[in-house]
């Protein structure tokens, strides 16, 4: 719903929307990518500091003043997820269980900030393009500001994302084929219908920069020195980029952390780029949230990772299915997607690029619920 206390947020003056080849846009234009057919990004922003926290407010938007638009908020209660600690790797790990947000997974963050900038400016109707989390996202904050939500989805996605999706009132179209296929169908669709993507909007990504603000605050107002995150098309690693950049340009922090990023190997199109790898035809993974063959902002997530020291490495199909069943005897239920960061997290172990003594916070994205067919089989197959 919309907050009653919505309160018109402070307007950055001077930031501008910029395309790949640096023509710039009104912030409050209603686009999703540029005249040149590339993405857009909100120009980096000053940041904020600990005293413009609004700690009245529990959710996200206690960090609304790092927003660069003065829209009143579509909230739901979207963020504030606990920081826990388990060890992991021979280390003690920080774990985010993004499952808190009230659809289930991170793409809330995202999501709460986009529905808030399209329903001030007058759109009736969105078309949205997921996997899954994505779109029964838009689909619950689509409902909650009024807005009609037409979600396509792949015809293999968990029966339990669809049906939520469904549940809120969006019109759910299953695309016969790949992800990559459900996606170029959206881009078609977009001709006619407002385009909503939570990989195109330059505003979704406003949203899950404050993941990096919580997490600054969740370790009393000091960053990590590394993010373990899971990537598909990257919001969430160029989220964690925004959000820890503009806290340095702030002076709240000395550096952003190093964002040490995993895909599954049957399909890491961005951990093969990065090391220089030949392109690799994508097959079926059960981390369906993170199967994007093409993702949009690759230049950017690829730039992401390298400026801050980071890395990136693709999890074995067979490492997954286990690492699902031992994050959840440990009481965390987490879908395959996210659980791959435990893999990861060994992987980036042994090759150097974590170390023991250092402060590590890992994202685990979504709710296996939302998975339950999927970690039904897992569980089927890891009976002796």
């Amino acid at each position: 719903m919309v907050d009653p206390r919505a309160r018109h947020l402070p307007l950055h003056d001077g930031l501008v929307l910029i395309d790949r080849a640096g023509q710039r846009y009104p912030l409050d234009a209603p686009r999703w990518r540029g005249d040149d057919g590339s993405p857009l990004l909100v120009e980096p922003g000053p940041g904020i500091t600990r005293d413009q926290v609004d700690r009245g407010v529990r959710s996200q938007w206690r960090y609304a003043a790092a927003l660069p638009l003065a829209v009143p908020p579509v909230s739901m209660g979207e963020g504030c997820t606990p920081l826990l600690t388990r060890d992991f790797a021979g280390m003690e790990v920080g774990v985010k269980p993004e499952w808190f947000n009230p659809t289930g997974s991170f793409k809330d963050r995202g999501t709460t900030v986009m529905i808030s900038v399209l329903a001030a400016q007058g759109v009736a109707a969105i078309l949205e393009d997921s996997s899954g989390n994505g779109g029964s996202s838009v689909a619950a904050y689509a409902a909650a500001a009024g807005i009609g939500a037409t979600i396509l989805t792949p015809a293999s996605t968990s029966s339990a994302k669809v049906q939520q999706s469904r549940a809120h009132g969006a019109a759910v179209d299953l695309v016969p084929g790949t992800r990559q296929a459900t996606a170029d169908e959206a881009v078609r669709r977009s001709a006619t219908t407002c385009y909503a993507s939570h990989n195109w909007h330059p505003y979704f990504l406003q949203g899950t920069k404050l993941l990096a603000y919580e997490i600054w605050e969740d370790l009393g107002f000091t960053a990590p020195d590394a993010v373990v995150l899971p990537c598909g098309a990257g919001s969430l690693v160029l989220g964690c980029r925004l959000g820890f950049d503009e806290l340095v340009a702030a002076g709240e922090i000395p550096r952003p952390p190093r964002l040490l990023v995993s895909q599954p190997e049957h399909c890491a199109p961005l951990v093969r780029a990065f090391h220089g790898l030949p392109e690799q035809d994508p097959r079926p993974t059960v981390a369906e949230g993170t199967a994007i063959a093409r993702p949009v902002r690759a230049p950017e997530v690829l730039a992401a990772v390298r400026a801050t020291g980071g890395d990136m490495v693709a999890v074995p199909e067979a490492e997954i299915g286990p690492a699902t069943m031992e994050l959840a005897r440990t009481g965390l239920y987490a879908e395959p997607t996210s659980a791959q960061v435990l893999p990861a997290l060994r992987a980036f172990r042994a090759r150097g690029a974590l170390d023991p003594g250092e402060r590590v916070v890992t994202v685990l994205t979504g709710s296996a619920l939302k998975a339950a067919d999927a970690v039904a089989q897992l569980m089927v197959q890891a009976v002796p």
